[in-house]
This record gives structure tokens, C-alpha cells and sequence, in this order.
């Protein structure tokens, strides 16, 4: 027998104890450094999304940080207790007023175009796009000269009756929160028929075909069955409608309507306050956060799919009689008064009230829109195909959410980014300029702000969803095996990126350039808020000389504003026409 010692044998709770607590650590060890590898931290397209995650981020945050800051002058409170309850109740009133005019004309011609044949519906089809070229202040000024006090409307008006003041007879004022309304919705519906019009032409045939045998009119069918399916595309065609108007500067200051993008612009430049400037843009945010979430909520979980992947066409109901002459009159009145009518104004007053040397005034105006245009649609295709390919490349958290944060930007109104990146653009001023005084003892003042660079980067942080949408819908139709192929050949992913997907989607490229371009034309409060000295563009002179009651002189830089403003919508006529064939149906 040996004599040896025993070994005692551990106790059954020990050693399992040991081994899950072991496990524990080298499953947290290799979690961690794992954990960049998961988020694509060791690709460099996935660093250069959160560049651009940050370029969008980075600004508002300083408007959100602004809001809990002091009040040392007493500015915030007294815009709190006499101007802050009427700016909101009056941007309620416009969001609600122009959500209903669109709604209602978008509707009724996206239905009307898309499922009954009368006379000129193919027409209509592409012209009822045409208010989307027209900027709302440039309707303004337009419906202003004709149906003011001294314009040919109520003068026409006195001639025939008689009458000989103001108190003699009763007439809607332009200049006020309704014209506002009417003005703006009158521009902003072919946001609404533009979504509906797609969810139509998407619909399912056999559904309507099962409400037609079930007894069911025409109109019966677009009221209980295609429009709750078209439900979703309704409602983000309004809370674009929202957006647009909130971001709104030249409507709601012609008319003198107290509103956010107003009041942001007079505290910055009437009162020199970029603290309530801030203030203000930051409740601004927050009124567009809550439409978003409630366009979100109440969307909730639905989702419309077809159950079959063939498509049939459409089956269009012939209007005959009256009822052809009331969908043709349904189409031309919110044409002739969104497009048509503004337009011939414009021309009439260029014809007998133009400036004669508006060839001088104009080109170096149309250079300068031209220019920050460019170099914004060129920047916007940069950054929207590096956020674009990197989620598709490497789809991770960052990749993913630098995708969907890079789309905020258009939700927030121009006066707000541009307010928004000003702090951000002055502490690099400073630090280069301290920097260059301690160095070589020299000063390099504003390098950035109030330049140019400020208004080309505001243009891409408002305008990056555009690209980001467009880019995305045409990346997505590119299969993923010529990703693979490449790769094969020894191809890198820029190099992939740049010959197989740039070329085979050069049509999204295009569409992406030329709505960013046209946008960034017609925007004013950013660029009226940032513009260097003596930099003006079309829109900042036709809004200027608009304001001195100048409209002859204003009439050819607003016309090339509508003319520049027409590609784009023949480009989405187009594209959303060959979403689904429907040809041999007219």
C-alpha cells in the first residue's frame, strides 16, 4: 500500500465556479477587441462616414447645447412672453394649411392622372410638376403685384363698380397668414402627387379588381381602397410639405408673418444675438422632431407588399361628359395658378418694367448661384456616394447610422444649419489664427466663416438626403455579385466603386446632382445668413429688390430661377413615368 499523500479531490462547486468565471473573462477580452472589427473601425470607409456623421451632427449639437444656456441679457425671455407663442401658433397654422391644400390637390390629380383617362391626362401628367420649379417667395411677389390694392385686379375692380377707397368694397389680403398659406401650398402640392402618384401606379390591380366586382364605383375604390393603401406615401409627402414649410424665409417675410425662420434671422442679423439666435433654432428643431416622430408613429408597423411579382397594367376608367371636364378644370386650376400664371406675370413685367442693363446685373449673379450650386451638388455626390457605398460595403452600426443621421439634414431648415455651423466655423477661425500669431506672429482673421466655403457647406449638410436617397435607389439595383467579380480581378473597393458602380448608375448620379443643384438655387436663409460681403446670388437679389418694391428689376433673375428650376422636374416626370410600364394604356 502506498503510503504516498492523497491528493484531495476539489469539491464539485469549485471548479465549474472557476472555469465560467475564466470563460467570462476571455469571452469579455476578445469581446472588446473584437468590438472594432464589428463596427468596421478598421476600415477606412467606415472612418469617412463618421466624417460625414459628423459634419451633420457636430452643428446641430451646438444648437441643442444652446438651448440650456443663460439668458444674461434677458433677450430669450422677452421673445418667451411676447413673440414665442405667436411664432408657434402661426407655424402650426401654416404646417396645417398647407398640408390640407396639398393634400387635396396632390390626391385628387395623382389619382386622377394615374387611374382615368380623359383629355390631356398625358399632358398633365409631367405639367402638374411644373409649381415644384417656382420658389413660394417668388410666388409671393408675383400674386402680390396682381391682386394688391394698386395692382390690375382691384384696380380693374374700382374702374367697373365705381368704387373709390378700400372701405367701399371688401378684398382678401394678400399680404397675410392665409396668402402665406394659399402661396405656399400652391407650390408645395406636387410633393404629394409625386408620392401618390407613385403608391397608384404600385397598387395592386387585383385589389381593385376584387372592389370593382364587389359593386364598387371608382370613387369607392380610391376612397376605401387605394388610398389607405396609398396611406404611407401620403404621409411622407406631407411631412415634406411640413419641412418646406417650416424652412421657409421669403414668404413669411414679404407677407410680414412672425415665424421661426423670421425671428432666427432678425436675432442674428438686426440684433447681433447669436445666443438667441440658437435659442430659437432650437426650438425650431424640436417642432420638426416632433412631426418626424409622428409621421413615424403613425406609420407604426404597416407595410404594403404585392403578393405577386408580376405587374399588370393599370385599369383606367374613361371620363366622358362632365365628368371629363371636371378633372380636366381639377389639373388646370392648381397648374395655372402654380406655374402658368407666376410665369406669364414674370414675363410681363420683364417686357415693360425690366431693368435694360439686366444682362450686366444678372451674370455675375447667375456666376455666383451657379458657382456655390455646383460645387454643392459636386460635394453632396461625394460624400453621399462614400456613406452610400460604406453601409453597402460594410454594413455596421456606424456605416448604417451615418446613413440615416446624414439624411436629418434636410428636415432642418436652412436658417437653422446656418445658424448652427457659424459656432463651429469660428473656433477654427480662432484656433488657426492663435495658432498663426504664436508661430509667425501673424494674424489670418475668418478664413472660413463668411465665406464662400460656409455657404457650400451649409448647401451639403441641408442637401445630403437628397443624395443619399437618390444614390442609394440606384446603388441598390446593382447586384452584388459584380462587387465579388471585381474584388476577384484584384479590383480595391474605390476602384470598384469607380468603374462598375459610378458608370452603371450614372443616371441616379446625374438626377442626384441636378435636384441638389436646382435646391441649393433657390435656397435663400442660409445663404442671406452666411454670405460673404457684396456676394449676392439670384435669390438673395430677387428677395432683396422684391423688399424695395422693385419687381421689374426682380423679374429676370426670378425668371431664370424658374427656368433653371424646370430640369428637374422633366428629369422626375420621367423617372417616376417609367416606374411601371403603363404605356399602351392611353
Amino acid at each position: 500500500m502506498s503510503e504516498g499523500r492523497e491528493h484531495e479531490a476539489p469539491s464539485s462547486s469549485s471548479r465549474p465556479l472557476r472555469v465560467e468565471t475564466a470563460s467570462k473573462a476571455v469571452v469579455t477580452s476578445l469581446g472588446w477587441r473584437a468590438m472594432p472589427r464589428r463596427l468596421g473601425l478598421t476600415n477606412p470607409w467606415t472612418w469617412a462616414s463618421l466624417v460625414v456623421m459628423g459634419m451633420v451632427l457636430v452643428p446641430l449639437l451646438f444648437v441643442g447645447v444652446a438651448l440650456f444656456q443663460g439668458d444674461p441679457d434677458g433677450d430669450w425671455a422677452h421673445i418667451v412672453e411676447y413673440k414665442l407663442r405667436e411664432v408657434i401658433v402661426n407655424s402650426l397654422i401654416l404646417c396645417l394649411g398647407v398640408g390640407s391644400i396639398a393634400a387635396l390637390i396632390g390626391v385628387s390629380c395623382a389619382w386622377l392622372v394615374t387611374m382615368c383617362q380623359f383629355p390631356g391626362r398625358r399632358i398633365f401628367e409631367w405639367a402638374l410638376l411644373l409649381p415644384l420649379a417656382v420658389p413660394a417667395y417668388i410666388m409671393a411677389y408675383t400674386y402680390t403685384d396682381l391682386l394688391d390694392y394698386a395692382g390690375p385686379v382691384q384696380s380693374g375692380l374700382r374702374s367697373l363698380f365705381g368704387w373709390e377707397t378700400h372701405a367701399d368694397y371688401w378684398f382678401p389680403e394678400i399680404r397675410s397668414l392665409g396668402g402665406a398659406v394659399v402661396m405656399m401650398g400652391l407650390v408645395l402640392y406636387p410633393y404629394v402627387y409625386l408620392t401618390c402618384r407613385t403608391a397608384f401606379l404600385d397598387q395592386s390591380v387585383c385589389v381593385l379588381e376584387a372592389g370593382r366586382t364587389l359593386g364598387h364605383s371608382p370613387f369607392s375604390c380610391f376612397r376605401r381602397i387605394a388610398l389607405p393603401l396609398a396611406r404611407p406615401a401620403l404621409v411622407a409627402g406631407l411631412s415634406l410639405v411640413m419641412m418646406e414649410t417650416l424652412a421657409d424665409y421669403g414668404t413669411v417675410d414679404y407677407f410680414a408673418v412672425p415665424s421661426f425662420t423670421v425671428e432666427i434671422y432678425r436675432a442674428w442679423i438686426n440684433f447681433g444675438s447669436y445666443a438667441l439666435a440658437c435659442k430659437l433654432a432650437a426650438v425650431l428643431m424640436i417642432v420638426v422632431g416632433i412631426i418626424l416622430t409622428l409621421e413615424r408613429v403613425s406609420r407604426g408597423r404597416r407595410r404594403y407588399h404585392h403578393t405577386t411579382g408580376r405587374v399588370r397594367h393599370l385599369p383606367r376608367w374613361r371620363l366622358q361628359g362632365w365628368r371629363a371636364g371636371l378633372a380636366m378644370v381639377a389639373c388646370v386650376v392648381p397648374l395655372s395658378l402654380g406655374f402658368l400664371m407666376p410665369a406669364l406675370l414674370l414675363l410681363r413685367r420683364a417686357i415693360r418694367h425690366g431693368d435694360v442693363r439686366w444682362q450686366e446685373t444678372v451674370s455675375g449673379l447667375a456666376f455666383n448661384s451657379f458657382m456655390v450650386s455646383a460645387m454643392a451638388a459636386l460635394g453632396v455626390l461625394v460624400l453621399a456616394l462614400v456613406v452610400v457605398y460604406s453601409s453597402r460595403l460594410l454594413p455596421s452600426v456606424i456605416t448604417l447610422a451615418a446613413r440615416r443621421i446624414g439624411g436629418l439634414g434636410y428636415a432642418v431648415p436652412g436658417s437653422v444649419i446656418a445658424v448652427a455651423i457659424v459656432m463651429p466655423f469660428g473656433w477654427i477661425d480662432n484656433t488657426i489664427d492663435a495658432l498663426m500669431r504664436s508661430w509667425f506672429g501673424l494674424s489670418t482673421g475668418l478664413i472660413i466663416s463668411g465665406s464662400v466655403a460656409a455657404v457650400v457647406f451649409a448647401y451639403m449638410v441641408r442637401f445630403l438626403a437628397i443624395g443619399l436617397g437618390t444614390l442609394d435607389a440606384g446603388l441598390g439595383r446593382i447586384p452584388h455579385s459584380l462587387d465579388a467579380a471585381g474584388r476577384t480581378l484584384g479590383a480595391r473597393p474605390r476602384r470598384v466603386l469607380t468603374a462598375i458602380h459610378v458608370p452603371l448608375m450614372r443616371g441616379a448620379v446625374f438626377t442626384a446632382m441636378l435636384l441638389v443643384f436646382v435646391d441649393a438655387m433657390k435656397e435663400l436663409p442660409a445663404t442671406m445668413i452666411l454670405r460673404p460681403f457684396n456676394f449676392d446670388t439670384l435669390a438673395v437679389r430677387v428677395h432683396a429688390l422684391a423688399h424695395d418694391e422693385r419687381l421689374g428689376e426682380a423679374a429676370f433673375p426670378a425668371l431664370m430661377i424658374l427656368a433653371v428650376g424646370l430640369l428637374p422636374v422633366l428629369v422626375l416626370s420621367r423617372l417616376i413615368t417609367k416606374s411601371r410600364d403603363t404605356e399602351g394604356m392611353s
